[in-house]
């Protein structure tokens, strides 16, 4: 009895020896495969949002990336995807300024950067957006008239978009609040 648990610890031993860095052990292979599955859910919520396949897959792997900074072939590899598909993927989320993109110093190869606050700022430049839709369904309501049910439907919608505005404001002063009190919270404990 005493031999055969010699000979297993000494088996054990031989395996971890074995084991190569770069080759993960099966509880580091269930957390990246637990990553993994939670970016492909996360992204299915995306798109069912709305947001395109690609680039929800891609912002999804870059949120849930330790340093919220992945290549293109980092993010090719992690999603099993082609460089063309992530060289599309994050021309739409740059255009939707939901990453940022960063040439690594002394390199050609760029880097894509998802920012803690990226909601916030997405949310922030709506307001721009909002301010576009109001002024062209008010003008659209002027060429309505104010009694046919279009120009009701348009009105309900231009009320709305500025009710939406004027909470905005708010609602980013409170996150940003929120938020401090968060990051205190987290550098006290």
């Amino acid at each position: 009895m005493a031999d055969q648990r010699h000979s297993d610890h000494e088996q054990r031993g031989r395996q971890e020896q074995e084991r190569s860095p770069e080759r993960p052990s099966v509880g580091e292979r269930r957390g990246t495969e637990a990553v993994g599955e939670f970016v492909e859910r996360f992204a299915a919520q995306l798109v069912d949002a709305g947001m395109p396949r690609m680039p929800a897959r891609v912002f999804a792997c870059l949120l849930a990336s330790e340093s919220g900074v992945l290549t293109s072939s980092e993010l090719s590899e992690r999603l099993q995807i082609s460089p063309a598909a992530v060289s599309g993927a994050v021309r739409y989320l740059s255009q939707v300024n939901m990453l940022s993109r960063e040439r690594e110093p002394g390199s050609r190869r760029d880097r894509y950067r998802v920012h803690s606050d990226q909601w916030y700022e997405a949310l922030a430049r709506r307001d721009n957006v909002l301010s576009r839709w109001e002024a062209t369904l008010r003008e659209g309501l002027a060429s309505l008239g104010d009694t046919s049910p279009a120009a009701h439907r348009i009105g309900e919608t231009l009320a709305f978009f500025e009710f939406m505005q004027g909470e905005l404001g708010g609602m980013m002063e409170r996150w940003r609040h929120h938020r401090d009190q968060l990051r205190e919270g987290d550098a006290d404990g």
